[in-house]
């Protein structure tokens, strides 16, 4: 068991999927929702899981640096394209030094391409 806390910020950015439709092989953007929680055990002294004003600091930083970008610029080497788990997966890097220093312990990353689609990464900060 645990306690969380959580931020939500939009993100358009390009990505193109080449085993995808024709559509999808092109770059195209799309309006993501980014949403991101951090757990912690137990609160910390304050009774707080995390400082929520660094926590939304850090996002918006590392959301700056992709709002209306094309997403390939973080491309895996081993990725064709930049699906919703990749990003996940990228912002979880992106975030985790900041989370820790904010006594996060886990965070999780939801990267919403839909209202009703999302995919996500989740692992310790510490």
């Amino acid at each position: 068991m645990s306690f969380e806390v959580g931020a939500s910020r939009s993100l358009r950015a390009l990505h193109r999927l080449p085993w995808g439709t024709e559509a999808e092989r092109q770059p195209h953007a799309h309006d993501y929702r980014i949403e991101v929680v951090v757990e912690r055990e137990r609160l910390d002294e304050r009774g707080v899981v995390c400082d929520l004003d660094v926590l939304r600091a850090g996002l918006d930083d590392v959301l700056g640096r992709l709002e209306g970008r094309d997403l390939d610029e973080i491309r895996p080497p081993d990725a064709d394209g930049v699906t919703v788990e990749i990003l996940a997966r990228w912002l979880h890097g992106s975030l985790m030094e900041v989370v820790g220093r904010a006594g996060g312990e886990t965070l999780a990353i939801r990267v919403w391409e839909a209202p009703d689609a999302f995919g996500g990464y989740r692992a310790c900060v510490i």
